[in-house]
């Protein structure tokens, strides 16, 4: 049966709707890399003791890294104002204040490379057409928030300029955070561009469960900025028990006590190792009841794999506590925590269906 010519241009409006959409998402999973290696390099920062090298907030000019021997010595001088310096690394040599520098300044640089590796596509994309009136506001929110993850990574670092050797674990927290929750928007909207299963949701319970591990996975990423702030993860080097006890001593000592949740090492830590529990059962209900109710459909292997990927990190952060946190798993566990976060946001997305596609063209009845 031959088809309307209004049905062939509903068509091929579909089709003109596709093709910007795999344009969007082939984008969109390049900036999430780029905000993976982002956070990589930020927690190698952190872990290598870099993060005030660069004194100065230098948004433009901070680009270009020092060129001469004249403009090492300048700031390596600035450097040597501030209590980090005078109080830890005093006497360090320009040799080793380099390579403090090249981490942080590898992060800005980063840093600004991922606002423009989204800024500026988007920018096209808008201008030609390709992006649907209902992604112009989220993905404008989206620009908006990394201007301010920018803002909030200088506040950040303002905080170990003065009175502190570091950098405040709260504002360090909330810079992590930041981060993870631009990098879950960004797959959240990827996912509802991409084409979905037919399977539909087995139950409302089961969508708001993979919402709830979602959330879950947000927090212990917060709870873990805290952990790196504080150097918590030091605290105790044993597992399952902390200092030969299921429950330590020394988990309140601070007055008031809610400041032991956010200052203390040991309670940080505790409360981290309780998240990770908490997570692991949350994701294995969420599988089980996914395979009693949605056998064998697309929802049902991806709370699998979701279990399987929140094994895998609890059994990282069993290595980290053990080792001391070394460098290399301290490293594995954080970028792998993003890739949890990333999975269990697409898998929560995948309950919801793809975005509808309105077409330019309206078939009359």
């Amino acid at each position: 049966m031959d088809r309307s010519p209004r049905a062939d241009a509903v068509i091929a409006d579909q089709q003109r709707i596709q093709r910007n959409r795999t344009m969007l998402r082939v984008w969109l999973s390049v900036v999430l890399v780029a905000i993976l290696a982002l956070i990589l390099v930020g927690g190698a920062t952190r872990l290598t003791g870099s993060g005030l090298s660069i004194t100065e907030w230098k948004p433009i000019h901070g680009v270009i890294p020092p060129l001469s021997e004249a403009e090492w010595q300048e700031e390596l001088e600035l450097y040597r104002q501030i209590p980090e310096y005078q109080l830890i690394n005093k006497g360090m040599s320009l040799s080793d204040f380099k390579t403090i520098y090249w981490w942080e300044w590898a992060h800005r640089f980063l840093a600004r490379g991922v606002g423009v590796l989204f800024g500026v596509p988007f920018l096209f994309f808008l201008a030609t057409g390709r992006v649907e009136k209902r992604l112009r506001w989220p993905l404008f929110g989206l620009l908006v928030l990394g201007g301010l993850q920018g803002a909030v990574g200088w506040w950040m670092v303002v905080s170990g300029l003065v009175d502190r050797v570091d950098v405040s674990q709260y504002r360090l927290a909330t810079h992590l955070t930041l981060a993870c929750l631009i990098f879950a928007a960004i797959v959240w909207v990827m996912r509802g561009l991409a084409l979905h299963s037919s399977d539909p949701s087995p139950s409302v319970g089961l969508r708001r469960g993979a919402g709830a591990v979602t959330g879950l996975v947000l927090v212990q990423i917060y709870l873990g900025g805290l952990v790196a702030g504080l150097n918590a993860g030091l605290a105790s080097d044993t597992w399952p028990l902390m200092h030969g006890a299921l429950v330590p001593e020394g988990l309140l000592e601070i007055v008031p006590a809610w400041r032991n949740f956010f200052e203390n090492e040991l309670t940080v830590q505790f409360v981290h190792r309780l998240g990770g529990y908490l997570l692991f059962l949350l994701a294995a209900w969420h599988m089980l009841a996914t395979i009693i109710r949605g056998p064998g459909t697309t929802h049902c292997r991806r709370s699998i794999v979701l279990f399987g990927l929140v094994t895998v990190q609890a059994l990282i952060g069993i290595i980290v506590i053990l080792g001391q946190v070394p460098f290399g798993w301290a490293l594995v566990h954080q970028g792998w925590a993003v890739v949890v976060l990333g999975f269990a946001v697409a898998h929560w997305r995948g309950f919801h269906g793809a975005y509808p596609m309105e077409t330019r063209i309206r078939v009359s009845n």
